[in-house]
């Protein structure tokens, strides 16, 4: 039997959806694409899809931003999506995400911090710095600060092109302990003084990338000699050849979660979806395709997860110890007007 006889007395056959109809056992994901959905597809979406006995069609959108335009416009096109946890504290702020049912959702073996009211953690990440091994060899940068220092590493730089995951480590290459960051940001001040530091690396910015897949793409090809990303994205760099390496050292610990838009197609259906996928027999599979840790900590006991793969994952203690937890608090404040500086900055 379909997942919505099962689970969904109250779905009904079908939804209108831009004057056709969407199948009430159908379900639209939208994710960033490259070797993270990839890894999701692999893990979740496809075992999910086949244990439900539904149908799980796959998008990549362009983030929280996007979502908003749609849910706007009354015009959504995806019953969930995959969001970072600052995307998710603005949709929970902005009400453009609906609220989880965590009757159905099992959290209760969830890393502490990855699930917010409209939005569960899929993932654990580290927002680190990588160098280019045939410029710097293994001496590579090992705090902000040596990022920063154009001279001590001489060379180009890619850095995010959004906020996000960006004013914590200029604080830090300021010499703001990490204990206080969020404390510093928590002005007006505090957000110019970051971007103030941000302007000092200017000049050796050849990239202000996009996605995930962009930034593993410099340094795998060696474009540029430094920059900031995720963990696993180059690590997937790394097996396919990539000259790079990076250090957990001041690294930001982060997550990503799955929410429902206001106004999603099947949001019931959605709902058990991302039930399903929140299991350990489903999250411990995710490190097996990209390395990044899961957030139900039952993943762990499952005996997927051997101990060398788990020594690498950003949510093991010897490397969860040198990272920063971002604080989803000061995302769902000041994210908004943040952003706003930011790009003004990067457009000056």
């Amino acid at each position: 039997m379909r997942i919505n006889q099962l689970l969904l007395s109250g779905a009904t056959a079908c939804a209108i959806f831009f004057g056709g109809t969407v199948s009430a056992d159908e379900v639209t994901i939208a994710s960033w694409g490259g070797s993270y959905q990839e890894a999701q597809s692999k893990a979740l979406f496809k075992p999910v899809e086949k244990a439900l006995g539904i149908t799980i069609k796959e998008e990549s959108y362009k983030g929280i931003g996007q979502v908003r335009t749609k849910v706007a416009a009354g015009s959504v096109p995806w019953d969930i999506i995959d969001t970072g946890s600052g995307g998710g504290a603005r949709g929970c702020a902005e009400e453009i995400l609906i609220p989880l049912d965590y009757s159905m959702i099992d959290t209760s073996n969830f890393v502490a911090d990855t699930q917010l009211s409209c939005c569960v953690g899929t993932i654990v990440f580290a927002t680190v710095m990588a160098w280019n091994t045939d410029t710097y060899g293994d001496n590579g940068p090992q705090s902000w600060a040596d990022f920063w220092d154009a001279e001590k590493f001489p060379g180009t730089r890619a850095i995010r092109g959004k906020m996000h995951g960006m004013l914590e480590p200029a604080l830090m290459a300021d010499g703001v302990p990490a204990d206080e960051v969020y404390s510093v940001l928590d002005s007006e001040e505090g957000i110019n003084r970051a971007l103030d530091k941000i302007r000092e690396l200017k000049p050796h910015v050849a990239v202000w990338w996009s996605s995930g897949a962009q930034h593993a793409q410099l340094m795998k090809d060696g474009e540029v000699d430094l920059s900031t990303g995720w963990n696993g994205r180059f690590d997937v760099a790394i097996a396919d050849g990539g000259n790079l390496k990076y250090t957990y050292s001041q690294g930001l610990q982060d997550y990503d979660c799955f929410g429902i838009p206001k106004g999603a197609p099947n949001p019931d259906l959605a709902m058990s979806v991302i039930a399903e996928m929140s299991k350990a027999e489903y999250q411990a599979d995710i490190p097996q395709y990209i390395t990044y840790g899961p957030t139900n900590t039952l993943a762990y006991e499952t005996g997927k997860i051997d101990e060398t793969l788990a020594a690498s994952l950003p949510s093991h203690p010897d490397n969860a110890s040198q990272l920063l937890p971002i604080s989803q608090e000061w995302y769902a404040k000041w994210e908004k007007m943040a952003s706003e500086m930011y790009t003004d900055m990067m457009t000056e």
